[in-house]
Parts: structure tokens; C-alpha cells; sequence
């Protein structure tokens, strides 16, 4: 029998169990990621209010690369680095990118588009190289998020933008509500307070980080569904404090009887709580923790009106 690990490291990601989960997802990923889409869509929007014209841009955690196609089209002279701790997610980011003309473009070294297969905890890039740094729903993949954002300070120039999705504690609610008739097991991820992630980017040296959330709801007919979304997206439990075994049937009824209790209008919630962010580089380091404490509030905290999108299935 395992040993149940203790309160302190439960949560503590096992990532060579995330990176083998979205490997095996890369061929289902595009079908399964609707709110993956709808964040994109709303980051990339949010570029419209921003005037920089930034030279290299590293899209962290590209997935199979439909942002990164969005970046190069917003910013054609920009250099774009694609990287993402998943070689077949990599690869998908390479084949979508594999027209003639692109394929053309790099026999010739035109080619402005990089790949990078690395972990955003290890960054393998150089100080002050990065003008922007985009990251779509990767942050939460992180054991130590104070150590991410200070080696993203520290790969980013001057005056260059930060600018990322991750997701909060109320990220399936429902799910975890169902799954805790097994109380010693984690079956769904912690997920960070948008505001320790906004205390986090001011220890890291950000300026003036501004932070906001949605919560978008996908409906679904049963729970087993809304589990094979989940591992369509790669989305799998890799907490050191889950189940090592297989879930029985016991355990399977239990959770799907207690999910039952959400059904509204004939349909099953699952809640993804969305925390938006950016911040800047700036010349000199912001307020330190003394000056915080005499009156400044660079972090700016905003909520937004609950948006909810329904899966047809």
C-alpha cells in the first residue's frame, strides 16, 4: 500500500506526469479545448489596447500552436519563440506551421518562427531577450510560481510586457465537490487566488500588474464526459497526493451520484474561473515590501461579469 503523502506536498505536481499526459493528448487536444479557445480569443483582444511593437516574442506553453499563428499574424516583424515542455505538442505547433510558403521561407533562414521544447520553471533563454511574453492556461502547470515569474523578469527586456491566463480556486468546483467522498486522495488540482498571484508578480519586479477574472461554465450530459474532456486536453490529476491505483467502481458511482446534485436545466456544470493578467518590466524595480506598506498598491484587481458558454456533446 502507497504511503499518503503528507498535507504539506499533496499538491505538489509530478511533471514528468504532466508532460507524458499532454503528449498523449496532442492528437485530441484542438476537438476537447473550448475554453481554451474562448481565453485566447479574449487575450488576444486585449492586445488591441496595447501599442507595442515588440522584436521577439516567446509564446509559453504553445499547445499545438494556434496562438502562436495569431502572434505572427498581430506582429509579422517580430521574432516568435513557440515553447512548450511537450515534444508531440511541439511538434503540432511545427506541422501547423508547415505550409510550402513557410517551409520555404525556412530554407532560405526567413523563417521568424522558433521552437523551443523546455519547462517554464527552467527557462533556457538568455537575460533581457524577450519583449513579450505571452502564456495561455500554462502557469497553473508550475510547482513554484514566485520562481517563474522571477526567471520570466529575468529573460525579459525593459519595458516589455507580460501578459497571461492561468486559472483560480474556483476551477472545478463541482468536480471536486463530487470527487471528495475519497477525502485522503487529491483528485483536482489547487489552483492560486488571483490575488497571491498578483502579490507574486510584485516580488518578482513587475510594475503596476493588473489582474482580472471571468468564470465560464461548459455544460456537459454526465460526468464521465466532462472527465474525457479533461484527459482530451491532457488535463490529468498529477498531484504527488493522487491515487497511485486504478478508482474502483465504487468510488466512479459515488462521484458521478454526487456530481448530480449540480444539474441545472438538464445539464452538468463544469466552472472554469479564469484569471487574467499583465504587467510590465520596468527600468527601475518597483516599491519594495517597506513602501507597499506605507500606502502604495501597484496591483489593480479587477472582477468580471460571469460569462457562461455551453458544449453541446
Amino acid at each position: 500500500m502507497s504511503q499518503v503523502p503528507t498535507q504539506q506536498d499533496i499538491y505538489h505536481l509530478d511533471k514528468a506526469r504532466v508532460r507524458a499526459s499532454f503528449d498523449r493528448a496532442a492528437d485530441t487536444y484542438d476537438a476537447a479545448a473550448v475554453m481554451q479557445k474562448l481565453v485566447r480569443e479574449e487575450m488576444l483582444s486585449r492586445l488591441d489596447l496595447v501599442s507595442l511593437k515588440p522584436q521577439r516574442v516567446l509564446d509559453a506553453g504553445c499547445g499545438t500552436g494556434h496562438a502562436s499563428q495569431a502572434l505572427m499574424r498581430k506582429y509579422p516583424d517580430a521574432q516568435l519563440v513557440s515553447l512548450d515542455f511537450s515534444m508531440r505538442m511541439l511538434g503540432k505547433t511545427r506541422a501547423l506551421n508547415g505550409s510550402i510558403w513557410q517551409r520555404a521561407k525556412q530554407l532560405f533562414g526567413c523563417d521568424k518562427q522558433s521552437y523551443l521544447c523546455a519547462d517554464l520553471e527552467k527557462l533556457p533563454l538568455a537575460d533581457a531577450s524577450i519583449d513579450m511574453f505571452w502564456s495561455n492556461l500554462a502557469i497553473q502547470w508550475s510547482n513554484d510560481l514566485d520562481a517563474v515569474f522571477t526567471d520570466i523578469h529575468r529573460v525579459m527586456r525593459t519595458e516589455g510586457l507580460l501578459t497571461f491566463s492561468t486559472l483560480g480556486p474556483d476551477t472545478l468546483k463541482e468536480l471536486r465537490a463530487a470527487s471528495s467522498v475519497d477525502g485522503e486522495r487529491v483528485h483536482v488540482s489547487r489552483f492560486l487566488d488571483m490575488h497571491d498571484i498578483g502579490d507574486a508578480l510584485v516580488r518578482a519586479g513587475f510594475s503596476a500588474p493588473v489582474l482580472d477574472v471571468e468564470r465560464i461554465t461548459l455544460t456537459y450530459d454526465d460526468a464521465i464526459a466532462v472527465m474525457r474532456d479533461l484527459k482530451s486536453i491532457g488535463a490529468h490529476n498529477a498531484a504527488d497526493g493522487r491515487s497511485r491505483g486504478l478508482q474502483g467502481r465504487g468510488f466512479l458511482k459515488q462521484l458521478t451520484e454526487n456530481y448530480e446534485r449540480f444539474r441545472k436545466d438538464g445539464k452538468l456544470p463544469a466552472t472554469f474561473e479564469v484569471v487574467y493578467g499583465h504587467a510590465w518590466k520596468p527600468a527601475a524595480r518597483p516599491k519594495t515590501k517597506i513602501d507597499l506598506e506605507a500606502g502604495f498598491a501597484p496591483v489593480k484587481i479587477h472582477s468580471r461579469a460571469k460569462s457562461e458558454t455551453a458544449r453541446g456533446d
